[in-house]
């Protein structure tokens, strides 16, 4: 493969995504976490290059996104966590209460 087809096969994968979506195979979730993921490659990217400021601040924001994007796994892993500590409390056998 020659040096610079990785951009025609990104773009390429990109718009096949897009068409997808168009005919009613859902990808919008997809291109969800995949916009923020770039923003914090970018600015990654732009820290690197020099621009620490720049970069950290892409960084954030691409973070704050993802993070609501990703949300609802946050909602899921407390859940569960209440769950299996709610059950530890359960099997000890000691007389003390803690709270």
């Amino acid at each position: 493969m020659r040096r610079g087809n990785g951009l025609a096969l990104l773009l390429i994968v990109f718009g096949g995504m897009i068409i997808l979506g168009k005919l009613g195979f859902g990808l919008g979730w997809l291109f969800g976490i995949i916009v923020p993921v770039l923003l914090i490659l970018l600015g990654v990217a732009v820290w690197n290059n020099g621009s620490k400021l720049l970069g950290g601040i892409i960084v954030v924001v691409g973070g704050f996104v993802l993070l609501g994007k990703m949300s609802f796994l946050l909602v899921w892993a407390a859940a569960i966590a209440m769950i299996v500590f709610g059950v530890s409390m359960l099997g000890r056998n000691n007389r003390t209460t803690r709270f």
